[in-house]
């Protein structure tokens, strides 16, 4: 099994985590890390070894971000530099993490890193949507009159 780590600033790791277990349960493979004031990428790196530790050193590791060039992804990047079996993707929210925290759950250990990683950003992708005054009030064939 591959393992999840979402790195972002602030608390915003450790809720989005919590949230995901809500749905499935204590997760084995997924930790959270944190950016806090004053900390820098360095910080972040040490973070994330333990957390690869804590794991369990599992084969393979998706890094999920927040954003795009922040800290906690400048740190992740310095590990997957080193490793061909890592990855990130960046834009983490809810509904993509427990589409990942699925497909880990059915991860035979056969899926490479490329294509957890597009999985990932397709069930980041797919958890957004816009809805608007016209849509929520558009009346379609299947309404009832």
């Amino acid at each position: 099994m591959f393992g999840i780590i979402v790195g972002t600033h602030g608390q915003f790791a450790p809720g989005i985590v919590q949230s995901c277990e809500m749905i499935f349960g204590t997760r084995d493979k997924l930790k959270a890390v944190t950016l806090m004031p004053g900390e820098g990428p360095d910080d972040v790196v040490v973070k994330y070894k333990k957390a690869i530790e804590e794991l369990g050193n599992p084969d393979r590791v998706l890094f999920l971000n927040d954003l795009l060039g922040g800290s906690p992804y400048n740190a992740a990047c310095r590990l997957v530099a080193e490793n061909e079996n890592y990855g990130i993707v960046a834009g983490v929210n809810l509904p993509g993490l427990i589409a990942i925290s699925a497909l880990q759950d059915a991860d035979d250990g056969s899926m490479k890193i490329g294509e957890i990683m597009e999985q990932a950003l397709a069930a980041v992708k797919d958890g957004a949507a816009v809805s608007s005054y016209e849509s929520l009030n558009a009346v379609s064939d299947d309404d009832e009159l």
